[in-house]
């Protein structure tokens, strides 16, 4: 009997319970038989009103983290209500958004692997706005960015700091340093970057430890839910994601194994549905005019995206998006995300130039061979990490190869076994995408 099946027979149910909402703390309440979980998240915005339906389903988003250790069979909701078409939605998400995870720890979820019942009341939300004396859509003005310290939501801070920047917040979860910085350089106080800190049960951790369960999960499906309950609670008519085109590409050849899945565009297709269902217009709770949810950067590719990043030399020495190294603020030098950067960037710059960022020219370390395959060559499954695909990684070699007399080793590999790249990705412009207008004109200024 295998872990997956051994836990399912041992755990059968995981119980959303319910959530309390405080001054400045929301604390949800999930149980798998005697072990407990309260994970929290505090926060310093001020709260006017009931929002117990925003707070629900960011728990719901929430509960997929603790689902994972055990894998039980049937998920119980007894603090809201759930019609048919969202419990499916909810399982497509736990489905999808965990498919690396299934596919790392050789699990094959079939159609039944698990069952929502929601068995708890309706929950409504009356949120008094802080700008109720203003009618309508005026009342929500701006963007909310959420921003991760890496190069993507640099390049979005940049492009949009003309466009209602008196208006615009930051959306940091957990902020560290090198993200604070970030956005501090983009022009953003204190007071306009909402901060909030997201506390992980350390019951989930200790059984994590000791043998339960454990992997990827879709971390930005959380930050869809909970940029939707700040944005709405500070009146932002805008969420501003900075996905790229690349995220839709998967990990594994001949799979629907994403690691970027709720990245991708059919993610933030169900989310802005679901948003709609369940909050806008057509539903009996709706409030007006809610926050819209879209990624900004979902026309560009990477590599694109990286073109563009290079003209803020001022981020250079600042920005970082190694999760191996997000502990102690720094470049690992070691995983994929790292050598997938320092790739897009030699695209552009001298190593002289990028070796200050990571501390070594990550494209001389021959320990690195592996996973470079793995970003480069189709036979090689692409690694478990937010990079872009291989036919923009096989761009950025081989204009890599045209600035260098002396090649690194990777590089020497690579220019005995080159793949064919197209000449340019400058004209890249992916149409599926949600953009309103106003941005689209912005990302389709030549000039940018």
């Amino acid at each position: 009997m295998n872990k997956y099946t051994e836990l399912r027979k041992k755990h059968e149910k995981l119980i959303y319970h319910n959530f309390s909402v405080l001054k400045n703390k929301i604390i949800f309440h999930f149980s798998i038989d005697d072990f407990h979980f309260k994970p929290e998240w505090a926060f310093d915005v001020p709260v006017d009103g009931n929002i117990d339906l925003f707070v629900f389903n960011l728990g719901m988003a929430e509960l997929i983290s603790y689902w994972k250790c055990a894998c039980p069979p049937v998920v119980e909701v007894q603090c809201g209500h759930l019609d048919d078409w969202q419990k499916t939605w909810w399982k497509k998400l736990y489905r999808n958004g965990l498919g690396e995870f299934f596919y790392r720890n050789g699990i094959n979820a079939d159609d039944d692997f698990m069952q929502i019942i929601a068995s708890g009341s309706e929950s409504k939300s009356v949120l008094t706005s802080r700008n109720a004396q203003i009618s309508g859509t005026a009342a929500h003005r701006g963007c909310l960015i959420p921003v991760g310290g890496g190069k993507d939501s640099i390049v979005t801070m940049e492009l949009l700091k003309n466009y209602n920047s008196g208006e615009n917040s930051g959306y940091i979860i957990n902020p560290r340093r090198p993200v604070l910085e970030t956005a501090y350089t983009a022009g953003f106080t204190d007071e306009k970057i909402i901060k909030v800190h997201r506390t992980i049960d350390k019951e989930l951790l200790r059984l994590n430890a000791t043998g339960y369960l454990n992997g990827h999960t879709p971390f930005s499906s959380i930050i869809a839910f909970s940029s939707f309950l700040f944005a709405y609670i500070t009146n932002k008519k805008y969420i501003v994601l900075s996905n790229e085109s690349s995220a839709n590409e998967t990990n594994v050849a001949g799979s629907d194994v994403n690691h970027q899945y709720s990245k991708s565009v059919e993610f933030e297709a169900d989310f802005r549905e679901y948003v709609q269902r369940t909050f806008g217009d057509s539903s009996e709770y709706s409030h007006g005019v809610i926050p819209e949810y879209f990624s900004f950067l979902r026309p560009w590719s990477e590599y694109r995206i990286t073109k563009k990043f290079i003209e803020f030399p001022q981020y250079f020495n600042i920005f970082q998006s190694c999760n191996i190294g997000s502990k102690t603020d720094s470049w690992c030098g070691k995983c994929a995300k790292c050598l997938y950067v320092y790739i897009m960037l030699s695209a552009f710059l001298i190593d002289e130039k990028i070796i200050p960022v990571f501390g070594f020219n990550l494209l001389d370390n021959p320990e690195l061979e592996p996973i470079f395959n793995g970003l480069v060559y189709d036979d090689f499954d692409k690694p478990f990490e937010c990079v872009g695909t291989k036919h923009e990684v096989n761009l950025a070699l081989s204009e890599s190869l045209k600035r260098r007399r002396t090649l690194p080793f990777l590089l020497r590999k690579y220019a005995e076994n080159p793949r064919e790249t197209p000449a340019s990705l400058d004209d890249y412009f992916d149409n599926n995408n949600f953009l309103p207008k106003e941005f689209l004109r912005l990302l389709n200024d030549r000039t940018l």
